[in-house]
């Protein structure tokens, strides 16, 4: 039977249609090409299944110097391969508690929120700091704005446990207030080895902070959103030696949408997200 006339094919994009009308309340809908097989190994999600919210009663993290890895996600690609890549973010992990880059700065946190999702993932979310809901649970995007990224990723034809989310910061700063320059500085090296270990195909900076330090920017948000850049850039934060170039995509973070829940600004930001599904041939 021809991919165009699957019954359950045409079934599954309409749900999904539904769904995503449904979840962000504007008139983004993913659209697939016909006979894409990418749409089978990006693992899209069927409307039945909701975006996951985390309930009140959820495990708090253990302290940071007793935490371990994050749960070893259903890997996108060769298994080994994906395996080896998880190990070595576990070791990261352990390298930064032991370092603890944090104890240098103000913080306000009570552990660690260091990533999470495939370790061999093609498409990597990467924001700026962990917030209260983040800090309490130890994972990142989990409170308000993870719901929205959650529904985002849906969107997309994708789902949380395929991608990798991580933050510049892996400590929640006092008030959630915007990281500083120092503070990022002093935590980039960790981040640039998680780039390096995941080794995506796309990163999507999520909110000024992230983008200015993926792109070695002062540009504002509205500056460098919408247009595809580079990481490593040519004046980076910390030197980064020996990491082939990956695409970048700066694009608005969850907050400022919940802050500012406008037709035009998630208009913007799905613009973003396609841009990005273009090029990983999720279209």
């Amino acid at each position: 039977m021809n991919a165009v006339d699957d019954p359950s094919r045409i079934a599954r994009l309409v749900r999904q249609h539904a769904e995503t009308s449904r979840l962000l309340g504007v008139d983004f809908v993913p659209s697939f090409r016909s006979g894409d097989s990418s749409l089978t190994e990006c693992k899209p999600v069927s409307a039945s299944r909701p975006a996951p919210v985390l309930s009140a009663d959820e495990p708090k993290a253990v302290p940071e110097r007793e935490a371990r890895g994050v749960p070893h996600a259903e890997p996108a690609i060769d298994p080994d391969d994906a395996a080896g890549a998880q190990a070595r973010l576990d070791a990261l992990r352990e390298r930064y508690i032991n370092d603890a880059p944090h104890e240098q700065f103000e913080t306000a946190h009570t552990s660690i929120v260091f990533g999470e999702g495939d370790p061999a993932a093609r498409l990597m979310f990467i924001g700026e700091a962990p917030g209260a809901d983040e800090d309490r649970i130890g994972r990142p995007f989990v409170g308000k704005s993870g719901q929205l990224l959650d529904k985002m990723i849906v969107a997309m034809g994708l789902t949380r446990e395929s991608v990798y989310i991580a933050n510049v910061l892996k400590t929640r700063p006092p008030g959630n207030r915007t990281p500083t320059i120092e503070e990022a500085r002093l935590c980039a090296p960790y981040l640039y080895e998680q780039i390096r270990i995941v080794a995506p195909e796309i990163i999507v900076t999520l909110g000024k902070s992230a983008g200015q330090l993926l792109l070695g920017t002062s540009d504002s948000m509205g500056a460098m959103r919408g247009k595809w850049a580079s990481f490593p850039p040519p004046s980076p934060l910390v030197p980064v030696e020996g990491m082939a170039p990956i695409a970048v995509m700066p694009t608005y973070h969850p907050a400022f949408l919940l802050r500012s829940y406008t037709a035009e600004n998630r208009g913007k930001v799905w613009a973003d997200l396609k841009l990005v599904m273009d090029r990983l041939g999720l279209t």
